[in-house]
């Protein structure tokens, strides 16, 4: 199989193998930074410390998930660290003694389009954008965004029903309707 041989020749420090795997998944990995850093130039930087956290940990990629996958993870956490360092301090909230209401009839009109939603998500604060925008656009389940932003899977539901909301009612406000 292609990718593991690549990968199995990068845990050498094979500079052709790392070439090849960057050529792969630059393009694919500079799309989901973008989506979070809203800039080229930033997407690149995030891009390039990705690739190089990627090489330098690749001995801990065991394969239990495609390598695309467990690069995507680290694209998403840098971008996150890249937001965090250049705007905002997070301030942890204890959201655990929360009651929640699972939300999973949660749908969009198709009158809608993807780009309307994203812009929508854009405006909401960075504690739900991150966790809408992984839930929603990325597809992560809520034990794997729990993990990458450091929270726990209560906060997380809590962040995505309240993200949802808010960005419900942002569509609302612009006009858009979300048929309740």
């Amino acid at each position: 199989m292609f990718q593991s041989d690549v990968v199995e020749k990068c845990k050498v420090n094979d500079r052709s193998a790392q070439l090849k795997l960057y050529k792969k998944y630059c393009d694919g990995m500079y799309s989901v930074a973008m989506r979070f850093v809203k800039n080229a130039d930033d997407a690149e930087d995030v891009l390039q410390e990705s690739f190089i956290k990627a090489f330098q940990k690749i001995h801990q990629f065991e394969g239990e998930v495609t390598f695309g996958a467990w690069l995507k993870r680290i694209v998403i956490n840098k971008s996150i660290d890249f937001l965090k360092s250049k705007k905002e301090h997070m301030i942890s909230v204890d959201e655990g003694y929360l009651q929640l209401v699972e939300d999973e009839d949660w749908n969009v009109p198709s009158t809608i389009s993807i780009e309307q939603v994203r812009n929508a998500i854009d405006v909401l604060e960075s504690k739900y954008k991150y966790v809408v925008m992984m839930y929603l656009i990325e597809g992560y389940d809520h034990q794997e965004i729990a993990q990458v932003l450091d929270i726990s899977e209560t906060a997380c539901r809590t962040r995505l029903l309240r993200g949802k909301a808010h960005l419900k009612e942002l569509l609302k406000e612009k006009g858009y309707g979300t048929g309740s």
